[in-house]
């Protein structure tokens, strides 16, 4: 059997540095993304006036940006990681991942932000593809399902913390100087992988760069049953994530009139997302990804179908809406790493590209649905129990097609 026919499972390189320190940092590599995002949720009144956004919920301009870029890019950056091996690609994502952040930075019109931003998200796009495609290149099954949970879990501490930064950021100085943090953060992350990342990709491992190549590889990540269902599962999953996010701040500023306590508000729900990721690492290689993951999804549906029952029926209150987003997040975190994880298992052969595949359908079509969503925000939480239970439901859906009608058991091995 030649290199180029094995997979990465058969390659399993060691990550070169100890196992604390590799997930620690692959987490903080991915929780640039959610920095990105959350860190600017207390800022869209105070940017929405700065441009003069008469509409409040185009103030959403500012996140769906970030999104469309990083969803758009991640296609092009696994075939070139494949290629090229993952260390330059990730270096590189940070450079531009920084300089975007300047740019944000001295941004004096709408355009040149939303400009920016895409080109944050087409930076960051490279570190999440890389990211994943590491751990994928290190380990495999069960284990990279707790790695990815383990990552998960530290990557959720960033939403509960971030909002808060920007809020203290705000109270101190003007929106511009969180781009000044997400700059810092940028080349943290950019020196200490330089000093002590390895490249995981062997020379005798990387794929041909040319298109008959990269179009094969598009073709499998999007033709494995599997691979596809639980994109799609991950990509509805997503959309009620995204539509929760967007709405986060019109939700608690202005039907709940939380005002400065919006962030501590989302930090509690932020909280139960990491430790469901914890809890989730610590049972999945004795229960499997199936059982926990399929029964998370149904309880996510099941309590969007109550928050909309409840917000059709009795109105806005604001134990019962915390209770039950708080549940559907916390479902999020049995969710999000165990289905990434079992659309990226049978693609071990081309791992940056089926991450590259995998994060552009998931983030710019969780980001779209979410967006649709947005739009229809009415100063009631209406839209979003529908959004978490009808997305829900697709996701179940795909689910059901990627096992060929099973739940909770997988066709073949223990997963």
């Amino acid at each position: 059997m030649s290199p180029h026919s094995q997979t990465s499972a058969e390659i399993h390189m060691k990550p070169g540095i100890p196992f604390l320190e590799f997930v620690i940092m692959i987490a903080a590599l991915m929780a640039l993304n959610a920095l990105a995002m959350d860190v600017m949720l207390p800022a869209l009144p105070e940017i929405g006036e700065a441009f003069q956004i008469a509409n409040e919920n185009d103030r959403q301009q500012v996140l769906i940006a970030y999104l469309i870029g990083f969803g758009g890019a991640q296609l092009f950056f696994g075939p070139i990681s494949d290629s090229l091996g993952r260390r330059g690609v990730l270096l590189g994502g940070l450079v531009l991942y920084s300089a975007a952040s300047v740019a944000c930075l001295l941004a004096d019109t709408l355009d040149f932000l939303l400009i920016s931003r895409a080109i944050q998200g087409v930076g960051c796009a490279a570190i999440r593809v890389v990211a994943v495609s590491v751990v994928r290149d290190c380990y495999t099954g069960r284990q990279m399902g707790k790695v990815m949970s383990l990552v998960m879990m530290i990557f959720m501490a960033v939403p509960i913390v971030a909002p808060s930064i920007g809020q203290v950021i705000l109270l101190a100085a003007g929106w511009h100087w969180i781009f000044s943090m997400l700059l810092a953060a940028g080349l943290i992350m950019l020196f200490w992988c330089l000093i002590r990342l390895p490249e995981t990709l062997p020379v005798e491992y990387r794929k041909a760069f040319d298109a008959g190549t990269i179009g094969r590889a598009y073709l499998q990540s999007l033709s494995n049953r599997t691979s596809l269902g639980y994109m799609l599962a991950v990509t509805f999953v997503f959309g009620g994530l995204f539509s929760f996010i967007t709405m986060s701040q019109q939700i608690f500023v202005e039907i709940f009139e939380l005002g400065v306590w919006f962030p501590v508000v989302f930090a509690a729900i932020a909280i139960c997302m990491s430790i469901s990721s914890f809890v989730n690492s610590r049972l999945v290689e004795a229960i499997g990804m199936r059982v926990l993951s399929h029964a998370a999804a149904i309880a996510y549906c099941l309590s969007g179908l109550a928050l909309l029952l409840v917000s059709t029926m009795t109105g806005e209150h604001l134990i019962l809406f915390m209770v039950l987003v708080t549940i559907v997040m916390g479902c999020f975190g049995f969710v999000g790493a165990n289905f990434n994880t079992m659309a990226m298992e049978p693609l071990g052969d081309i791992a940056g590209t089926a991450s590259s595949v995998i994060g552009f359908c998931t983030t710019l079509g969780g980001a779209f649905l979410g967006y649709i969503v947005g739009q229809y925000f009415d100063g009631t939480t209406i839209p979003l129990g529908f959004a978490f239970f009808f997305y829900g439901a697709c996701a179940i859906g795909c689910v059901l097609f990627a096992e060929q009608g099973r739940m909770f058991k997988a066709l073949h091995g223990p997963t």
